[in-house]
């Protein structure tokens, strides 16, 4: 019961993270700006297009890979990805001096983090 309910909360992060890339792909500037994202031009708005709707594609595929396929091992990249962007706001946070603007990210990430470690661990017990 509790391996099936982790299997649902991967699969909804997968099916989040690929329905936030489509919309950074469509509308990249509309999402960017509802998320505080500037772009100027056609380099700012590919840069949310490759990078943003790279990184939550990504996210979002290996995830609904790990848990169609009931395998934790799929999510080691996601934890991994996830972990350096966290890694990443920390170090904007002490490098600007931070703000409350600058919470809602960090923990929105920690929750992927932790949904992501639970999964893995879960989900990596039949694969051994």
């Amino acid at each position: 019961m509790a391996r099936m309910l982790v299997r649902g909360l991967v699969g909804l992060m997968g099916l989040l993270g690929l329905l936030l890339a489509l919309r950074f792909w469509t509308s990249p500037a509309v999402i960017g700006g509802a998320m505080d994202l500037t772009a100027g031009g056609a380099a700012g708005l590919g840069t949310l297009r490759a990078d943003m709707a790279g990184f939550f594609g990504g996210v979002g595929l290996l995830s609904l890979a790990a848990a169609l396929r009931d395998d934790g091992r799929w999510l080691t990249p996601v934890l991994l990805l996830v972990g350096l962007a966290l890694s990443g706001r920390v170090i904007n946070l002490v490098l600007t001096g931070g703000g409350a603007v600058l919470y809602p990210p960090m923990i929105i990430e920690a929750v992927l983090i932790a949904i992501s470690g639970l999964g893995w661990r879960v989900l990596s017990e039949r694969a051994k």
